[in-house]
């Protein structure tokens, strides 16, 4: 699904054919899917209403509208069956029944960066919250909407929960001025508390592994640290140098070079293809002997929220492999082997790293940098493809779709989808 400005195109996955448009009352700010992929939300914040459309039923159509109250975020549950709206100033979540039409309010959210979480099984709802000057969490059940537990957090100004994949433990961290991570049992219990250091900005990222055992966190010290699932105390820490030394770590090296091509076929004026692949310039990777110097930015301190830390990291769906960004190093992915716990392989990029994103049924890592180029990388080596077309397509985000088939490539006003070849085992 694509939204331009207030119509909602929904395109087949495969061959992109449009097979349904549905026509919105103002400009769409924010679409998603519910879970089993009836239903469809637009969100128009500005004038406080999501509508909901059908793919079973195109004329069946929803519509709620927040009023005075206002709207400045909205989600599925993962039944697909209910719309969490968050009304202006955080005043409270209002929970929509799209079967009974029925109306349940949460109040107090916390207005942060990751104020709501679900377990993946779609049971348990923790919500961040606010009163009286302290931090909360509530958990509740999605069934009936029915708080569970409700306790306050050890925490200066809570700015995220996120769930282990098991829907067992909860992670809650503080504001980056303060370093402190706290897990929580399903009944509220306080499980462990880790703090790597004081008077320092503190954790800038956080992710789960797919198996429940680790729990990765970046910091703005340029360092991620693994906490395991049993002790909840440090098994290890990965730093990020300017200069890899390590003659076990393969350092990729992103090189430009100028398509080759024959006078013979050269004419005046030239062909369209001619000309557009005279003037591209094609990228290939190198493999780079060892000390390597990455390109390191100093970041400016005096500025709000500085370009430094670990800003991005996510585990491979196999459990197998950790990947991050260092913003000190933009240019530069790490992908760290989970199982020895040491570095494994450096992608030294041209360009800055916009976004990167694992296959999610095999260890292979899609990356953008901003340009016209996709880039992927498995255990078998590195490739860089230039996506086809006239005239530049900047890649700012991707995302893959859940057979790892296929790859949905976006750009600030237009989208590809790039197929990949499965391979025959």
């Amino acid at each position: 699904a694509s939204c331009v400005q207030y119509r909602l195109v929904v395109r087949d996955a495969s061959t992109l054919q449009v097979l349904q448009l549905y026509t919105c009352l103002d400009q769409i700010q924010y679409i998603e899917w519910s879970s089993d992929s009836l239903f469809i939300l637009c969100a128009m914040y500005k004038r406080g209403i999501v509508q909901v459309w059908s793919l079973e039923q195109p004329d069946w159509h929803c519509k709620i509208d927040e009023g005075s109250a206002g709207l400045v975020a909205s989600c599925w549950s993962p039944d697909g069956r209910h719309i969490l709206n968050t009304t202006e100033f955080h005043l409270r979540i209002t929970v929509w029944s799209l079967c009974t039409k029925s109306v349940s309010y949460i109040k107090y959210p916390k207005a942060c960066q990751q104020g709501i979480a679900f377990t993946k099984d779609g049971r348990y709802m923790a919500v961040a919250e606010r009163r009286d000057c302290k931090d909360f969490i509530s958990i509740f059940v999605c069934s009936d909407w029915q708080l569970l537990r409700h306790f306050d957090t050890e925490t200066q100004d809570l700015f995220g929960i996120e769930w282990a994949p098991n829907g067992c433990v909860l992670a809650a961290w503080d504001t980056c001025l303060e370093y402190k991570i706290l897990l929580y049992s399903l009944d509220g219990r306080l499980l462990s508390t880790y703090r790597a250091y004081e008077w320092s900005l503190g954790i800038k990222s956080i992710a789960w592994s797919p198996s429940s055992q680790f729990l990765a966190i970046g910091s703005y010290d340029e360092k991620v640290r693994i906490l395991n699932h049993i002790t909840w105390k440090k098994i290890t820490e990965f730093e990020h140098p300017a200069t890899i030394a390590n003659t076990k770590t393969i350092v990729y090296k992103e090189v430009e070079k100028s398509p080759s091509v024959e006078t013979e076929r050269l004419s005046f004026p030239p062909t369209r293809a001619l000309a557009s692949s005279l003037f591209s310039t094609q990228s290939k990777y190198d493999i780079s002997q060892v000390p390597v110097s990455l390109q390191y930015i100093k970041p400016v301190s005096d500025r709000a929220n500085p370009k430094m830390g670990i800003g991005m990291l996510a585990f491979s769906p196999d459990n197998c492999f950790l990947a991050t960004k260092n913003d000190n190093i933009p240019n530069a992915v790490w992908i760290w082997d989970i199982q020895k716990l040491k570095l494994f392989v450096v992608l030294e990029q041209l360009c800055a790293i916009q976004s990167f994103q694992w296959d999610p049924r095999q260890p292979r890592l899609a990356v953008c940098t901003g340009n016209s180029k996709v880039y992927v990388w498995s255990p078998a080596g590195c490739v860089s493809v230039q996506v086809p077309g006239e005239g530049d397509f900047p890649i700012v985000s991707l995302s893959w779709h859940s057979s790892g088939d296929s790859m949905a490539l976006l750009s600030k006003d237009n989208f590809c989808v790039c197929y990949l070849e499965r391979e025959e085992v």
